[in-house]
């Protein structure tokens, strides 16, 4: 499961933004998205992945995602680095 992937990674960044700029700089390697955050936020994420030619993983929660970021509060968007 893509928690999993995100735990095991050495290098995240967590959130929108920072997911978007990591993958204008080249520096994502794999981006997973919580489907259960606006639909916004993650075609806009899909779209910046698609162009950079990484691939998006989708999850189910964002409270997992963030658990698993080992952060407090649910995470839309994380950007495993190179």
């Amino acid at each position: 499961m893509s928690y999993e992937k995100v735990l095991q990674a050495g290098k995240i960044v967590i959130g929108t933004k920072q997911t978007i700029r990591a993958l204008k700089e080249g520096k994502a390697t794999e981006v997973i998205v919580a489907v259960d955050a606006d639909s916004p936020i993650i075609e806009k994420v899909t779209a910046a992945a698609n162009e950079a030619n990484v691939p998006v993983t989708k999850v189910d929660s964002m409270k997992k995602l963030g658990k698993a970021c080992k952060i407090q509060v649910g995470a839309a968007a994380v950007a495993i680095l190179r």
